[in-house]
């Protein structure tokens, strides 16, 4: 089997949007994060399907991106049935503390709900949702690298503990 190959970072993350003016205003003039790239299509490219929609791209300071797809219907992006609300989520970093509750306060002041700053002991966030009802988290890392590193010993074996309480819990019902 070939080796995998190096993945260095994130490219770009799409969701499907409702419209996308109106996501464009919130990521834009909201989250501050500039439009970076435009795609106008009628054809699905890896699929051939038809299917008009406009794709447009969010970039951030390193270089990622978050995308929506509109597909021209003004449909949002159905939450999963199976899921609760505060599971699937984007989480985006911030540098500090200070710049955390500075976006907190920020989007308060424009009438977005923000829940935390909310302590996760390595990070501190806060939790608003997009126009489209997606959850996004802002974070600003507490920890330094070699905490990050040092909490990295024995993860396989809490894993292993994990699956083995599930696999318990499972068969008891």
């Amino acid at each position: 089997m070939p080796a995998a190959v190096p993945i260095h970072g994130l490219h770009h993350f799409a969701y499907r949007c409702r419209d996308a003016e109106e996501t464009r205003h919130f990521y834009e003039d909201i989250l501050g994060l500039p439009l970076f790239h435009y795609i106008r299509s009628d054809v699905v490219p890896s699929t051939g399907e038809y299917c008009p929609y406009v794709h447009i791209f969010f970039r951030m300071t390193d270089g990622s991106c978050l995308a929506f797809f509109d597909l021209g219907d003004d449909m949002a992006p159905a939450p999963s049935s199976n899921t609760p609300a505060w599971v699937n989520h984007i989480a985006l970093r911030v540098d500090t503390v200070e710049q955390l509750e500075a976006m907190k306060a920020r989007l308060e002041a424009l009438g977005i709900d923000v829940l935390g700053v909310t302590d996760h002991r390595v990070f501190k966030s806060i939790y608003f949702f997009d126009p489209n009802g997606i959850r996004l988290e802002l974070c600003a890392q507490l920890a330094s690298n070699s905490q990050m590193f040092a909490e990295q010993k024995g993860i396989r074996d809490k894993l292993v503990a994990w699956s083995k309480e599930k696999a318990e819990r499972l068969a008891k019902k």
